[in-house]
């Protein structure tokens, strides 16, 4: 019988979805804002979208939220919460969403979805993220005010899109590199604000070069690394066994990415 039991166990254990985060999980249940799931058509495609709405009487900015290579998880979908929190519509898609049946919470393992994200190629990317932006815009609530934030694969996906859609306010990238999109960005028409680990060489040991490049085209850029912080410090930041360090940057990071925000209300 024990036998049994453990089988049953381990077989729950790997068919549960990839984005289980219980703690991130336990947060959204407990949020009273407006939170809910959308289909976004383009073409013939259908994309899969969280989108959370803030407590506030006035229309808001509206942020696309992009998530990790881990794909649309419970942590990104507590992103998207707390911008909502802080007076922000947030929305967020699954970029392996698409076609019938496909979605982050169809696979298995956390390394297929790695697999299936990092296969993803870049022209659907831009397009999918310019028609979710164009219905958060569209959006009775939405104040017609723009911005984007990716996380790590996602953070990459920020360079994408601020390099390949109109009218984004500002970037914030979360430890990503710009990979291909460092060859566009003379098309880049907004501040890109970049926040690193230094404990994270492989993606902070690409800032200088993306500098020096932002600086020849004459575009903004403006990044921080932060001390003893490794990377995906705004998830680990946030977890009940943080290191001080991801929670001291995480902090800190948030604070930015807010004040510029709150800035984009006024202008």
């Amino acid at each position: 019988m024990r036998l049994v039991s453990l089988i049953v166990l381990l077989s729950m254990l790997l068919c549960a979805p990839v984005s289980a985060q219980d703690w991130a999980k336990e947060k959204l249940e407990k949020s009273p804002r407006h939170l809910e799931w959308v289909d976004v058509k383009r073409a013939d495609r259908t994309i899969k979208c969280f989108v959370a709405y803030p407590e506030i009487k006035e229309k808001a900015a509206v942020v696309l939220v992009i998530h990790e290579i881990f794909g649309l998880s419970d942590w990104i979908r507590d992103v998207c919460d707390e911008f909502a929190k802080d007076g922000f519509i947030a929305i967020a898609p699954d970029l392996l969403s698409g076609k019938p049946g496909e979605e982050t919470a169809k696979y298995d393992s956390v390394d297929e979805v790695r697999k299936a994200v990092s296969a993803l190629p870049r022209e659907q990317l831009s397009a999918d993220m310019a028609a979710v932006l164009d219905y958060g815009k569209h959006l009775p609530s939405a104040n017609g005010d723009t911005a984007t934030a990716g996380f790590c694969w996602g953070g990459t996906q920020v360079w994408l899109a601020m390099t390949n859609i109109k009218g984004l306010k500002a970037g914030f990238v979360f430890y990503g590199t710009p990979n291909a999109s460092i060859d566009e960005i003379d098309k880049i028409e907004s501040p890109v604000y970049g926040f690193y680990g230094e404990n994270d060489n492989r993606v902070t040991s690409t800032v200088d070069d993306t500098i020096g490049k932002m600086k020849s085209a004459s575009k903004t850029y403006i990044p921080k690394v932060y001390k003893d912080a490794g990377h995906g410090f705004m998830r680990t930041g946030e977890a009940p066994d943080a290191k001080d360090s991801d929670c001291v940057a995480r902090e800190d990071a948030w604070k930015t990415m807010m004040k510029v925000l709150h800035g984009l209300k006024t202008n």
